[in-house]
């Protein structure tokens, strides 16, 4: 009977969906494990092999949890809302859902040709109102805790696509969708304090067991600096500007101010002649994005405003600049140059011809201060009241100075801002709020009047002023009151990251209609006790779901403070070298693979390519070797009328140590995500009883348990026909489906090996090898060696001098 997964595992498929199989226990008395994916948009283009090497990995891990008898909780859903779906609408017309619905209805056959165990009766929707209802009662939450407000910021604006993007989605100034030139215009918008958190969320990583790569991504993002506050007065007028710095001790340095091009206080100093060269200016940085403008090797540009402000120490007028390397959302938006101790602030000086001094010395440093900047330790000069101090006992005296004379004061700057909530389109969360017809704000809507639904449009395309679709559904815009007056909606909707960062809270109880989720399931179920997921996630979704979870936390509506226990990225998988896109054009289609080699095959595959955390290189012609192997497994137990070969016949000592070798391998293994290794292993434990024709029923019987994980199609198959039909005992059929069965505890005496190999040398070098007894004494050892011809033949019929032996490592023969 040939093996052929087109015909076995739609069928065992269709068993677990029948039987809900893979339904989530919630049985107090056993013990949980949460394991999740990261929530997937659902593209057009659909998934790729890439994909489903994370979600095979973690259903492996679901699979054998609720082996061991946890309750297993792996849901999966869909990150619904986004640009994609907008845009598609308002090139063909056809409304967003339409699209979103049929992609998830391709991701999810995919998924469930793969085998992946999910409870699919708490899949989600963000897009589904009866999900963002409470979305919508958690921005609410925030809006009542201050954490929700509007202010007037510079944002990403792509005219393209007409609306605002967040960092992420800009790549070297242009939108990561389409390619669209972006830039940064002042626009009034909805933020979220994620800034309030900052601390928390830096000092949080601490205890998170996360690659240590991501939590140093958000440590660099949160961007924590020590420093001093420094006020310069501007000359001949009231204002006064404030700077940030991380080195108050080089104040003395200080020979010019640079303002971030968008400062307000530029069109108040600068100079009749100089504001439209300004303006021009400001104009051309908006189209650069932050990175452009920041990177270190850029040739700087700027331009004088005119204006100049009074050093706080010498009282020296300083000229005030503004150039794109200084960015208006980090600090303070204006920074005191010291050129001399500052690789950006030289390289603008030398281009405009401003002066540089030095006021660190070290012996070490022998160039010239004009030729090059030095940014490292040393001793005070040119500094007055601080010379000949060293730099940290300077940075002291100086923060107390500008304490004492109220110039400044010691500050903690962070460099990320707060989270830009709003955008400008129609697919996506509407905000609960009632606005007055000036835009002030009325109030938020209680939880009974949620949600707010989309209305239906006439059009997806924003206005011609950069307003949301929503702005022209008037009907729905306008909202009468009790007194008859009229309110009127906010047309913004929020990001799509607003529904991805809590969808982890509502998967532990999806069904209440009540409340977005129950205390007493979160306290059952979080934190999620392992994630799975890829890095560039590192400063968006997995920076904002950790501060929603602290905000309900604080609210007292979250049992953790954190919500991710364990985090895993999986590495990349490639193809002729490059990553798999969309594109790139080099994805591989799942199902396509599926048809030619069976879903448990692919699984195997994806798994035994590399360690799960490092990249691999998709190569389709490994999958005929993965596919034979399976096939040995089936060729092993069932003859070719599809009859159970296993047997009664007593299992040899060398066919259970493999066999408890095995389970103890994968065991560890799978715990700890060494799924490649676990692979190999039990192609060794074929290979084995293959050759000493073992097909003892306890044996096989529980060697198609630990290969159900990696592929449950085949093992439901082989547990059906030589476990079930072949019941050697009651307890045979306890378990209908092999994918509940009780995973197998192994015998330690049977996994330390009995006989030790071991090197045997005359005169230091390597002669020949023996295999004893473990542990075996020293006259053992010599007469095993004293039968080895090769060990006889260098010691040329001699008795030896001295003989060295260690127990299962060494026997020397010193002549």
């Amino acid at each position: 009977m040939a093996y052929i997964p087109s015909e076995i595992e739609p069928q065992w498929q269709a068993h677990w969906e029948k039987h809900n199989t893979f339904i989530t226990k919630e049985d107090p008395t056993k013990p949980k494990y949460y394991v999740l994916d990261m929530f997937p948009y659902p593209s057009a283009s659909g998934l790729h092999v890439g994909h489903a090497s994370g979600y095979t990995a973690t259903d492996i891990v679901a699979r054998y949890y609720r082996m061991k008898g946890y309750n297993v909780l792996h849901p999966m859903g869909w990150d619904a809302f986004g640009l994609p779906a907008e845009q598609h609408a308002i090139e063909t017309g056809e409304h967003p859902s339409r699209l979103t619905y049929r992609n998830i209805l391709n991701y999810k056959a995919t998924l469930q040709r793969l085998g992946i165990s999910y409870d699919w009766s708490r899949e989600l929707y963000t897009c589904d109102p009866s999900y963002y209802k409470w979305t919508q009662w958690i921005f609410n939450i925030l809006y009542e805790k201050g954490l929700a407000y509007q202010a007037e910021v510079a944002v990403n604006w792509c005219p393209g696509l007409k609306t605002v993007l967040a960092n992420d989605e800009v790549i070297d100034g242009k939108s990561e969708r389409g390619g669209h030139p972006v830039q940064r215009v002042p626009m009034r918008q909805w933020m979220l304090k994620i800034t309030d958190y900052a601390e928390r969320l830096l000092s949080d990583l601490d205890s998170l067991d996360w690659p240590e790569s991501v939590k140093e991504i958000q440590r660099n993002w949160i961007g924590k600096s020590s420093g001093a506050r420094i006020k310069f007065k501007i000359s001949g007028r009231d204002d006064e500007i404030e700077v940030f710095t991380t080195r108050p001790e080089t104040l003395f340095g200080a020979t010019y101010m640079v303002l971030a091009p968008e400062h307000p206080l530029i069109s108040k100093i600068a100079s009749a002649a100089q504001l439209k060269k300004l303006v021009s200016y400001r104009d051309e940085s908006s189209r650069k994005s932050d990175f452009d403008r920041t990177e270190l090797n850029k040739n700087k540009s700027g331009e004088f405003t005119g204006a100049y402000c009074i050093h706080p120490l010498t009282g020296k007028n300083i000229p005030i600049w503004i150039s794109d390397y200084v960015l208006m959302s980090y600090g303070t938006g204006a920074i005191m140059s010291v050129p001399g101790h500052d690789e950006r602030d030289h390289a603008f000086a030398l281009k405009f011809d401003l002066p540089i001094i030095q006021v660190i010395s070290n012996t070490e440093f022998t160039k010239n201060i004009t030729d090059c900047a030095y940014s490292g330790d040393g001793i005070l000069i040119n500094s007055d009241f601080l010379n000949g101090l060293d730099v940290a006992a300077a940075k002291q005296k100086m923060g107390k100075h500008l304490q004492e004379n109220n110039l400044g004061q010691s500050s903690i700057n962070y460099k990320f801002r707060d989270w830009l909530f709003s955008r400008q389109r129609y697919w996506g969360e509407p905000f609960p709020l009632l606005k007055d017809a000036n835009g002030k704000i009325l109030r938020s809507l209680t939880a009974d009047e949620l949600p707010v639904t989309l209305p239906e449009v006439t059009g997806y395309e924003p206005t011609a002023d950069g307003k949301s679709p929503l702005a022209n559904a008037t009907s729905w815009v306008q909202v009468e009151q009790p007194d008859g007056t009229i309110a009127f909606r906010e047309t913004d909707t929020m990001p799509g990251a607003a529904g991805s960062s809590w969808y982890f809270l509502r998967y532990c109880d999806p069904l209440n209609a009540q409340q977005a989720f129950s205390l007493e399931k979160l306290k059952f179920w979080m934190p999620v006790d392992l994630y799975v997921g890829g890095q560039e996630h590192a400063v968006g979704h997995l920076l904002f779901s950790r501060f929603w979870t602290k905000v309900l936390f604080d609210a007292g509506h979250c049992p953790v403070n954190e919500p991710f226990k364990k985090l895993v990225n999986q590495g990349m998988v490639c193809r002729n070298g490059a990553k798999m896109s969309k594109s790139k054009g080099n994805g591989v289609n799942p199902d396509l693979v599926i048809n030619q080699f069976g879903a448990d095959a692919v699984r195997i595959y994806e798994m035994f390519m590399s360690p799960l955390t490092q990249t691999k290189e998709w190569d389709e012609s490994n999958l005929g070797g993965i596919l034979r192997f399976l096939t040995r497994i089936e060729k092993h137990l069932l003859d070719e009328n599809g009859n159970c070969l296993v047997n009664d016949l007593p299992a040899s000592r060398q066919d259970l140590r493999i066999l408890h070798k095995t389970i103890k391998k994968l065991t560890e293994d799978i715990e700890a995500l060494a799924f490649n290794t676990s692979v190999s292993q039990m192609m060794i434990f074929l290979n084995a009883v293959a050759d000493s024709g073992c097909r003892n029923f306890e044996v096989m019987k529980q060697f198609i348990i630990i290969l159900s994980p990696f592929a449950p199609h085949l093992s439901e198959h082989l547990w059906n026909k030589c476990i079930l039909k072949e019941k050697h005992s009651p307890n045979d059929a306890q378990y209908p489906f092999v994918s509940l069965a009780a995973w197998p505890q192994y015998d330690a005496t049977l996994v330390t090996d009995d006989e030790a190999t071991m090197g045997v040398q005359v005169n230091g070098k390597h002669r020949g090898e023996i295999t004893i007894a473990r542990n075996a004494d020293q006259k053992t050892a010599v007469d095993a060696a004293m039968n080895t011809p090769t060990v006889v033949a260098a010691m040329e019929g001699k008795e030896a001098r001295k003989i060295v032996y260690v127990a299962n490592r060494i026997l020397n023969f010193v002549m």
